[in-house]
This record gives C-alpha cells, structure tokens and sequence, in this order.
C-alpha cells in the first residue's frame, strides 16, 4: 500500500480545496472603525469639536475632526496588524496528520489532507478527516465531540459500513489505517454547520491588574475633570470655557494607551515567540513566564535528540554492540532478539525507538525483515500502567503455531517469563549496568501459542527470555549551556521521564542537573504528604514517573509557592500540562490532545527554545514595564498644564489641540520603542519576578510621577515666566514646545533605568529615532509656520528666546538622570 502520489495530492488540493471548514468571517473595517468611535477618546474628540462648532470656531472644529480620523486610521492599521499576525499564529496551530505518500509516510498539515489519502491513526491523535477503516489494531476512538456520548467507541475492521471515522474526534487507544472519504465542508462536521470553537482562557493576573489600572485612573480623570469643570464655572462663570477645559483634562488624564500597550505588546511578543520555534496559544501566559520558578521537562525529545539506534544487544552473558553486528557478521543471538523485538512493535513504527529497531534489524539480517513482512498481526496487547510491555500475536507463512513477541521494561518482561528470583536481579542489574552509561534499555521475549484462544492478558503465555536492547538518544548540545543559563536565573529544571532510573541519571549527569537523590515513581506512589513536601524541595530528577504522577508533582510544586512551566506529548499529560502555569506541549512528537491543553506549543521540541521563550517572556513584562511607566509619567505635564490656567486663572496653557498632537507622539512612542528595546544584558541572572509583585505598583507610580513632574515644572516655569512678558499666545507656544521636548527626552530616559541618557542615545533603536525626528518636525512646524501657529493659537516668538529652551530640556534630562539613579539603588537588579 503506497497511499497516493504527491502530483495526485496536489491535484486533488486544487480541485477540491483544504480540508478545513469556511472560518468565521472577518471583521471589516466599518466593523472595526466602530468599536474605535466607541472609545472614551474618540467621543471626547467629538465633543470638543463640537463645542467649538458651537462657539463659531469653525477652524478648531474641523482640526479636531480630522485629528479624530488620523487617530482613528492609526488605530484601525494597528488593530488590523495585529489581527493579521494572530491568524498566522492560528495558522501555526493547526492540527497535523500522518498519511502514505509516495509509499512513505509524511506528516503535513492537517488541512492539506486530501480524499484518497490514507490516513495513520496513533493514540492521541485527533483524526484530520471522515474516511473509513482499513487496517485496525485496538482502536478506540472518543467521538464525544460528535455525537455527545462520553464513552469511546471500538472501531474493527470488518465492513465500510461498520468502520467509520470521522473528522474532530479523537484516538484514545490504539492505532490503525484509514482511507479518507470527505475533507472540509464535506465531513459531518461540515455537513451539519458545527464549528469548533476554541477555549477562551480566564484572564491572567496582568490582565487584571491593567484593567485595575484603567479603572483607577478613570475614575481619578472624571473626579479631576468634574471638579475642574465646577470650579472654572465659579470662578469665571463660562460654562464653555470649562466644559472645554474639562474636557481637555480628561483626554490628558485618560489611561487609553494602557490597553494599545497590553495588546500590541502581548501580539508582537507571541510573534516574537514563535520565531524562536515556540507557540504562544494563549498570549496572557507570556507575562507568567517571566516569574516561572520550577521547570518540568521530559528527557526524550527535549533534553535528548529523539534520535534513536541501537547501541547494543545483550543475548546470554554475551554484549555486541551494533557495528561489529553489521554488515551481516551478527550472532543469531542479536538476531533473534531484534526480530522479536521488531515483531513487537508496529508495523509502520512512528516511536524513534521502534523506528531504530526496524533499521538495526535491517542492517544485520536484510531478509528477515522481508520474511517479517509476510507475516499477518492477529492479535496485541498494548501497554498498561499495569504492565509496562507491548505484545504481538503474529500468523507467519509455514508455521502452526503463532509467534508472539513481547518488549518493555526489563522488570516487566522478567515478570512475563517467570524468571527466577537470581535470575531476575541479574537480568534487572545488567539492565542498569547499560542504562548508567546513558542507554535505554527494553527487554525482549517470545512465545508460542496454539489456536485463537486468546489469553485475557499477556502473562497468559509462556514467555522464554532473550535478552535486552540497548538504545542510545544523546543529548541534545545546546542543552547543558541552557540548564546554566536556567540556574544562573534562578529556574529550578526538574526531569521527569519514565525511562529507567541509571538512564535518567545519566543523562542527568551531562545535562548539568543535580543527579542525586533520584526518585522513581514507586517512591512516590509509597510516599505521605510530608515525605512529597520533602521530595520535591530536594529531588531535580524523577524516574519511571507515572504520566498521572506528572498531574501530583505540578500540584506539589505549585503547594511549595512555585511558579510552574512543563513539558509533555501524550494524552495522560492533559491533566497536568492544564494545572501547570505554564503547559508546554511537544509541537513534533506530541499528540494533539496535549498541544491543545497547554498554552505555549514547542515546535521544534528543543528544551533551548523553552529557555528562549522565557528569556523573551522577561524581555517582554520588563519593556512592558517601561512603556507604562512612560505613559504615566507623560501625562503629569499635559495635566498639570491644563490645571494651571484654572488654579492660577491664567490664559489657557492646553487645550485640546495641543493635547491630540501630544497623543499622535505618546500613542505610537510605547508600542514602537519601548516594545522592540533591546534586553538587559542581566536579564537571565536575576530571580524569577515575585508572583505577589505588581506590574506597576507604588513605587513605579512614585518614579514616573517624579519623573513626569520635572517636565511640568520646567514647562509650568516657561510658561509663567514667558506670560508677563510677551503675548499669551506665543508664553503658550513656548510652554507648549518645553512640553514636546520634555515628551522626546523622556521616550530616550525612560528606555532603561540603568542606563544613562547619552549611551541611550547610542543604544540602537531606529523606532526612537523616527519619533524624536517627526515629533521635532512637527513641533518646529506648528509653532513657525503661520498657518499652523493660528490653528493652534501660538503668537510669534522671538528667536533670541527660543536659546533658553535647550538650557531647560538640559535641566529636565538632568532631573531624569536624578531620578533614575535614586530609583537605581532601590532596584539593584531592575532594567527599569
């Protein structure tokens, strides 16, 4: 069975389409443009142009307008980006499926699926389309999803009729062979119109805490403005003039860039993410990365390279490693051993290990694997918690009775065989002799049986001992590097593997991981509640572990106060990758059922590229940081200078004009430059973040007040100075132009508190540069072109006072180094 070729694939592609359901439409840009009008800035915008209609201010009017469709469009362009790097990101996150082409099977996207295909079903799968069985071995599928009854169904081969699967449900238990029939809007799913709608994921504390933010800054803005409005009223009774005033207050102090910041930077961080080869399906898990104490990992795949071979072969008291069994020099001995070893796997392995034992028994004995081939898989026993070895009945050509091969743990296997109790301890200490030199080790065993009266379980036959296979995984070489990188920040990595004990200790030893004490999953089943508290405050690796014993020890971890990421590939990973803060499934090799209870998807299975994302995961929260501290502090002086024509009944300094340009700086200077900053080079040597730390807690909102301060002081100072002493409308251009400027050196300033203003500037940042160049332009052009001057109601100035404005930007960006250094002693290990 060759499956089909990929001309005809690619044909049946174009004729028929991908095998996905119509998505749901997208939004359009009247949709979005709406939910935009819809914000508080927007309908402040309205208002103020409004009253200036009302006033007879025709030219205000109209500027205010059209600043709320440039603000509206930059809006619709940033929302629309992001959506268009999210459905990428979904786009990554299909499901995949195994299928013949070309007679070798090939894994591909699950929507490029095609009718024809036949289709390799293995546990865990979520099968990619309808079809009908043609091969069958144990299977059970979950089909829950499809007809709503919670018990999984058996599927055997015997008419297509009674052989249905179909496309969403899930292999639970066992494996199989499928021609598919109807992909897309032809599958039951399509037929009936259901669409599978993803998880939505509860908000994380982040979340919570900006929308804590918002509110609280909300709230302050509208008790401020309400205020000002009553006493602006009072003491010069123009209820225009304070509506105007209020209104411009409120714009000043409303915190509508937090939400721009927390979702432009939670988009371009998952974007960010994926190129290091890992999948951000649910982007509040970012901020959590940044305080992941303890790291679960497994060994195979992610600390080693999932490449699989045969190292040795033991057989009697004889050990031959691979290359002297080669080029057909192997012992019958090695022989026997790996035919039944391949017998006992399946037929077209998928398992690395099953893989390297189909190509070592193809380099030693070429024609037993054709005479294997002849032989037809009557019956199989897969692998229990119970019993941790697979075994297969096979009919062969010329022979009465059936051969049944058995493979799994050495103990489990001795236990099949009957072996007596010397016989045993030597077999099991043989077993760890190899598996301390970093091997994995399978036992290997074989039987006959007459007739089809099938024993009820595997020890129902008499099984005779060959001997034992030793495998070799290496360890991947960025790995140890990593685990040091891991260390120096801070982050516990903890193994946890069900492989065998010497084997796991081992790999341990090259990894950089403390290799003692080790614990197997039979001290933990034996273990009381304060000998876990014990074992997992001490224990780095843990052996022959349960995949339900993964679910305990996350919850054990998290009891101790720990911040939990892990890693895991197989259905009975769900439940713990789901606990765990941070569930990382195996984008390779895992099954989609653990890839859609995690939150981030390991594309490449490299334990580096976990350590990567929580590198980026630091990077992000702490530039995250830096963009609301930015925020905040930026708008003390745009409200302290509408405050002042109140307090001190002074022409107005702001008005809402001044304060949307100011807008069209801020709003794109936090997502721009704060979001592409470069890392603190310590990043990765200081401690995970506090679960209990606040994103921006009082002594952030203590610095950027202070820092915020300095620019109203230094514009507050220009202003009243300037009034006295030349027209208001050119003190309001000055106070205006010391704002602006103020604004330009504090992006610099605030890029990092460890750094001072001049390496900043050296630092690369070329969004920094695009900002401090237009917002110069901009301002030199409205307060020197004289049609601009009268739409923003500046008076000439004379040059010579111009000079004194650069001495003030000095001092500010003095006052910001002073700042910042007060702040830098407080937080030795801050980037900001």
């Amino acid at each position: 069975m060759t499956g089909l070729t990929a001309d005809e694939a690619a044909r049946l592609l174009q004729e028929h389409g991908y095998n996905e359901l119509p998505r749901r439409r997208t939004r359009s840009i009247f949709d979005t443009a709406i939910d935009v009008a819809r914000e508080p800035m927007f309908l402040l915008l309205l208002a103020a142009g409004s009253i200036y209609l009302l006033l007879g201010d025709t030219a205000d009017a109209l500027l205010l307008l059209g600043f709320v469709i440039v603000s509206m469009t930059i809006s619709i362009l940033q929302e629309r980006k992001t959506d268009r790097t999210l459905e990428k990101l979904k786009d990554l996150s299909s499901p995949r499926a195994l299928v013949l082409r070309d007679g070798a099977p090939v894994r591909l996207p699950g929507r490029e699926v095609v009718a024809g295909d036949i289709l390799l079903l293995e546990e865990g799968d979520r099968i990619a389309a309808d079809g009908v069985l043609i091969e069958s071995h144990d299977l059970l599928v979950d089909e829950s999803l499809l007809t709503g009854e919670s018990l999984p169904v058996g599927k055997e081969v015997r008419t297509a009729a009674s052989a249905p699967v179909y496309a969403g449900t899930m292999v639970v238990r066992g494996g199989g062979m499928a021609r598919i029939l109807g992909t897309g809007p032809r599958t039951e799913f399509g037929k009936i119109g259901t669409t599978l709608q993803s998880v939505q994921a509860e908000d994380s504390p982040l979340q919570r805490e900006i929308r804590g933010l918002i509110k609280r800054f909300a709230w302050f803005g509208a008790g401020v403005s309400s205020l000002t409005f009553l006493l602006y009223v009072a003491l010069r009774d123009d209820w225009f003039g304070g509506l105007l005033t209020a209104i411009a207050l409120a714009m000043s102090t409303l915190p509508e860039e937090f939400t721009v910041v927390f979702t432009a930077f939670m988009a371009l961080g998952a974007w960010r993410i994926a190129k290091s080869h890992v999948l951000t399906r649910h982007t509040p898990v970012i901020e959590a990365l940044g305080r992941a104490t303890v790291l679960c990992v497994d060994k195979t795949g992610t600390l080693t390279q999932n490449r699989m071979s045969v190292a040795a072969v033991a057989f009697g008291d004889t050990v031959q490693t691979l290359w002297d069994a080669n080029a057909g020099r192997a012992p019958d001995g090695v022989r026997e051993v790996l035919a039944h070893a391949v017998l006992a796997s399946e037929v077209l392995p998928f398992d690395p290990m099953e893989k390297a034992l189909h190509q070592a028994l193809a380099d030693v004995d070429p024609g037993a694997v054709r005479c294997l081939g002849e032989g037809v898989l009557v019956h199989d026993y897969p692998i229990t918690t119970e019993l941790l070895a697979m075994t297969h009945v096979w009919r062969m050509p010329g022979q009465a009775m059936h051969v049944v091969a058995a493979k799994g743990a050495p103990e489990a296997v001795g236990r099949l065989c009957r072996l007596d109790p010397p016989r045993y301890a030597a077999v099991l200490q043989h077993a760890e002799r190899l598996a301390g030199e970093g091997m994995r080790v399978m036992a290997v065993a074989k039987a006959g049986h007459e007739g089809e009266a099938w024993p009820l379980r595997p020890d129902g036959f008499r099984f005779i001992w060959l001997g034992l296979v030793a495998l070799a995984d290496p360890l991947r070489p960025e790995v140890p590097a990593a685990i040091a990188q891991c260390r120096k920040a801070g982050i516990r990595v903890v193994m946890i593997t069900g492989d065998y004990p010497a084997t796991a200790q081992a790999i341990a030893k090259d990894a950089g991981l403390p290799a003692q004490p080790i614990v197997t999953g039979d001290v933990l089943r034996a273990a009381n509640d304060r000998e876990w508290k014990d074992i997992v405050r001490t224990t780095h690796v843990f052996a022959r572990v349960r995949p339900e014993q993964k679910l305990h020890l996350v919850e054990a971890f998290k009891s101790e106060g720990h911040v939990v990421a892990m890693t895991g590939d197989g259905i009975n990973d769900a439940p713990a990758l789901k606990a765990a803060h941070i569930g990382i499934g195996m984008g390779g090799r895992g099954t989609d059922v653990a890839r859609e209870a995690s939150s981030l998807v390991l594309l490449d299975d490299d334990f580096a590229s976990i350590v990567r994302a929580i590198r980026l995961g630091r990077h992000i929260y702490d530039n995250l940081r830096k963009a609301l501290t930015y925020v905040v502090a930026v708008h003390v002086p745009i409200a302290g200078m509408v405050l002042l024509a109140v307090l001190l009944s002074t022409p107005p300094a702001l008005g809402p004009v001044h304060i949307v340009f100011l807008e069209l700086i801020i709003n794109p200077a936090c997502a721009l430059v704060f979001e592409p900053e470069p890392e603190h080079r310590d990043l990765m040597k200081m401690p995970p973040r506090d679960s209990a730390e606040s994103l921006f807690g009082a002594p952030d909102i203590a610095m950027a007040l202070l820092l915020g301060i300095g620019i109203l002081a230094a514009a507050a100072a220009v202003f009243l100075t300037a009034l006295p002493r030349t027209e208001p409308g050119a003190a309001r251009a000055l106070g205006f132009a010391t704002v602006v400027l103020g604004n330009l050196a504090l992006i610099v300033s605030s890029r990092a508190l460890h750094s001072s203003f001049l390496s900043l500037i050296r630092i690369p940042n070329s969004a920094q540069w695009w900002i401090l160049g237009m917002g110069g332009l901009a301002m030199a052009a409205v307060v020197s072109i004289p049609v601009l001057r009268a739409v923003f109601h500046f008076s000439p100035v004379k040059p010579v006072v111009w000079f004194a404005i650069p001495v003030v930007v000095v001092g500010m960006i003095v006052w910001f180094e002073c700042i910042k250094q007060v702040f830098a002693r407080s937080k030795p290990g801050a980037s900001m």
